[in-house]
């Protein structure tokens, strides 16, 4: 009896070490090491083959990300945000800057190196932090190279350097420690955002670190003014008016201004980023602690039988029953998903009102500055032309369209609206004192957008925004191309 109980333990064990592993067999390379399974990999693994073998259900489930197709919204499909559905008016608003050049949807994480190494936006000036999220060769190369990785040039020193350690788009050892597959996280600005904000990082819960390992690239940042290094604005807090704030005070301390001045309007200008972390941490999913992880990554039954924690980062409205059905099973999940496409056309409606009135007050400046008006005046109709755009960028920016928090969203959009209208209004109150033909300024705005939009060559629909009526404000210059 004695030897049977003894038998069964080790059997209960064994059946116990292969369940908190990452779900799958182990190689049999694979050891006990205090206690704690290993894979017998080494800790500096940066392959994202290496693990193949050992997790081949979840390898198997990652290179789904390869064939992502479009959702309404959201999706894989390498196509360029100018299109006619999407954003347009992308050349004009980002004039002067490298995002004019080339900006497209969002792919599959698989695509990380081979869109960073092709996009026109890198340029022989671009340092590395560009790519401190394409690649999992990062997490060692900031270890080797300390703070002169962040401005390091991105052609001459990071790129090859990330080749010769046989760098992987993002992947495993990202998210995972390569020996016990524990996560972790591997970008050091996280953690230091939080903490500046007041977060207790030194312990975090698995579920915290289910959405930690997405909000370490999943969010708005910028590069510091002394050494490039990629900055998270969130010490005042999450939302776009508290980064707003932070930019105009703590970032302007700290010598960062602006990502570029503005070829129509010469304003200074702010580029938002893909604020997912952010908006979904204040939003009802997020305030009631589900993780990203969650949704995006639902355990998923393979082969019938085997429990396994999906690697396919796509929309939830893909895989509903497992990312959805968890929580709301209550729920007729055809009718949720309209309920979700309902809150998604309604914010990206606002968001094409939104960027079109923006627009508008790029040029309405422009035509103050031809016009000689004050310089005080111009200066204050930039500051709401700034402020509108970012607070239009940030929605346009963040992947979810509105859904991570809808009515945030749509409140980000309302001032941006508003913003961008009391730049109007200031700018028609001026020109009229000028004699300016208003009908005229608007007609030749129109006109302007129109050139950009027939334009089918994407690099030269920029070329379009400016024209005798509306010349250039400030030089194209080398930008900090942030990604």
């Amino acid at each position: 009896m004695g030897r049977f109980r003894y038998g069964a333990y080790l059997f209960l064990l064994a059946l116990m070490l292969i369940i908190t592993g990452c779900g799958n067999e182990s190689s049999d390379k694979t050891a006990s090491a205090a206690g704690k399974k290993t894979t017998g990999l080494s800790a500096d693994e940066i392959s994202n083959e290496a693990f193949k073998d050992l997790f081949p259900l979840q390898y198997n489930s990652y290179k789904k990300n390869e064939k992502m197709e479009d959702t309404k919204y959201n999706g894989s499909v390498k196509r360029s945000k100018y299109d006619a559905d999407k954003e347009p008016l992308l050349p004009i608003l980002f004039n002067g800057y490298g995002f004019a050049t080339e900006y497209n949807e969002d792919r599959g994480h698989t695509y990380a190196l081979e869109d960073i190494r092709n996009v026109k936006r890198i340029t022989d000036k671009s340092v590395g932090s560009c790519y401190t999220c394409k690649s999992t060769a990062v997490p060692k190369m900031i270890e080797e190279m300390g703070d002169s990785y962040w401005g390091a040039n991105f052609n001459k020193d990071i790129w090859p350097k990330g080749e010769a350690m046989g760098h992987s788009p993002i992947g495993c050892s990202d998210c995972h420690d390569p020996k016990t597959m524990d996560l972790r996280v591997t970008r050091p600005s996280l953690f230091k955002a939080l903490e500046a904000k007041g977060v207790d990082v030194s312990n975090p819960t698995k579920n915290e670190m289910r959405s930690y390992v997405c909000g370490q690239c999943h969010d708005e940042y910028y590069f510091a003014a002394n050494n490039s290094e990629v900055t998270f604005p969130w010490t005042k807090g999450f939302k776009p008016e508290e980064m707003y704030e932070y930019y105009n005070t703590i970032a302007k301390e700290n010598g960062f201004e602006k990502d570029w001045v503005s070829n129509i309007s010469g304003t200074p200008m702010l580029k938002a980023q893909h604020p997912e972390f952010e908006t979904h941490l204040s939003g009802t999913h997020g305030k009631a602690n589900v993780s990203c992880a969650d949704c995006h990554m639902p355990y998923e039954r393979v082969d019938g039988k085997r429990k396994i924690t999906s690697h396919w980062w796509t929309s939830p409205l893909k895989t509903m029953q497992t990312s959805c059905g968890q929580c709301h099973g209550d729920r007729d999940l055809d009718k949720l998903k309209d309920r979700v496409l309902e809150i998604q056309e309604a914010n990206v409606s606002g968001l094409h009102d939104a960027q079109d009135i923006s627009t508008s007050a790029h040029y309405y400046v422009n035509k103050m500055i031809t016009s000689g008006v004050s310089a005080e005046k111009i200066k204050e109709a930039q500051e709401f032309v700034r402020k509108g755009q970012w607070f239009w960028d940030i929605i346009a920016a963040e992947n979810s369209s509105g859904f991570h928090n809808p009515q945030g969203s749509m409140d980000s959009l309302r001032i941006s609206i508003e913003q961008s209208n009391k730049a109007i209004r200031l700018a028609t109150e001026e020109l009229v004192k000028k004699g300016v033909n208003m009908e005229v300024l608007d007609q030749e705005i129109e006109k302007a957008k129109k050139a950009v939009a027939d334009e089918k060559v994407n690099e030269k629909k920029k070329d379009h925004a400016v024209n005798s009526y509306f010349p250039a404000q400030a030089p194209v210059v080398p930008t900090s191309l942030k990604k």
